[in-house]
């Protein structure tokens, strides 16, 4: 295990931007995720908070945390549906940004599991979810 993190391996703040602008780059024209923004036609918001958090999670400065309080990942999506639906979307749009992104191949991995971790962990739809394993 290396003692360098993912955050320094991939050059720092810049790698999480760009990934989270080819990501909100998706979510633009995705007729099922866009309509969740409070102001569809202005990503940026969204787009800078989410390159934040990620580059803190990967072990870059917690700037995130500063300017937004502890992440609370679950809380803050709580007023929106996610299901499975909004779960593969987001995902398709998330995994697009991560091939696009340079990052090596065992790094791809890496960032992938988490997001699909996440992602499913962020789902909320608790009745859904019980059919969806039948």
């Amino acid at each position: 295990m290396s003692d360098v993190s993912v955050y320094q391996q991939v050059g720092g703040l810049a790698f999480f931007e760009r990934l989270a602008e080819a990501f909100y780059e998706g979510i633009a024209t995705d007729e099922v995720l866009l309509p969740l923004y409070p102001e569809p036609h202005d990503l940026a918001p969204a787009q800078r908070r989410l390159a934040l958090f990620l580059a803190q999670y990967w072990g870059g400065p917690d700037t995130y945390s500063q300017e937004r309080g502890h992440p609370r990942l679950r809380m803050r999506h709580a007023p929106y549906v996610v299901g499975a639906l909004q779960r593969d979307h987001w995902l398709m749009h998330m995994a697009a940004a991560v091939e696009r992104s340079g990052a090596t191949p065992a790094l791809q991995a890496e960032l992938m599991t988490y997001f699909v971790r996440a992602a499913e962990h962020l789902r909320n739809d608790d009745a859904l979810r019980l059919t969806d394993s039948s």
